[in-house]
């Protein structure tokens, strides 16, 4: 008997790669180029997956639209700046167990790896591209193609583009955004302690499992009923 494919979906700052340095470097710069305070870091972590627009405006919900606007564009080029002078994301590293737990499920003939990020498709090649990634993935949907987290279309779009039936298909993020995308798909769900929502935010978004470490994980696909 055929095994059916199944589909793990991975959310990528905070979950794969720790770039909360760059985040919160480039919120600073956007917000100061706008002759604007800041954001406190708690702050901008705890928007870290929405796409920007609606990150700035969810934590300075007072500013207008053009000047959420002005901040955007001064955060896209603060991130830039910040690829030119120390990296970017080839500087921010890998979670410890994040390329093993990668290349164990790639490894499998059942399993299909996608990214569903708040990224938009330029950062995401940079992170491909730095890290060596993007062959693990058939599918990688990005912030400027889709509506912002929690909405589900960036999952759905990775089901029609692999094949893969709702029932075996998994998120795997760490913010509550990622728990609710996949809730709002169909998709089971899988927190990770080590990104920038607490657990408790986690539990909240009714993630199935929480797990704190990726040596975690493949059992926890196979507790959600989602086996190799």
């Amino acid at each position: 008997m055929t095994r059916p494919l199944r589909l793990v979906v991975f959310d990528m700052d905070g979950t794969l790669i720790d770039s909360q340095e760059f985040i919160l470097e480039a919120m600073r710069r956007g917000f100061a180029a706008a002759g604007l305070p800041a954001p406190s870091d708690a702050a901008t972590l705890s928007i870290v997956g929405l796409s920007l627009p609606e990150a700035i405006a969810t934590i300075a919900p007072q500013l207008p639209p053009a000047v959420v606007l002005q901040i955007t564009g001064h955060y896209k080029q603060g991130f830039a700046d910040l690829r030119a002078e120390r990296g970017g994301e080839a500087d921010a590293p890998l979670y410890p167990g994040a390329r093993a737990a990668l290349e164990r499920l790639h490894a499998e003939a059942h399993t299909l790896l996608g990214v569903a990020t708040g990224k938009a498709r330029r950062g995401l090649d940079h992170a491909f591209h730095a890290h060596g990634l993007g062959h693990f993935f058939a599918t990688a949907q990005t912030a400027d193609l889709h509506p912002s987290k929690p909405h589900p279309s960036m999952l759905e779009t990775c089901l029609h583009e692999t094949g893969v039936d709702v029932a075996h298909a998994v998120m795997v993020g760490d913010t509550e955004f990622d728990i609710a995308m996949g809730r709002a798909a169909g998709f089971r769900t899988v927190g990770v302690s080590w990104g920038y929502h607490p657990v408790a935010r986690l539990r909240s978004a009714g993630a199935d499992i929480i797990i704190d470490h990726y040596d975690a994980l493949d059992d926890a696909l196979e507790r959600l009923g989602v086996p190799a």
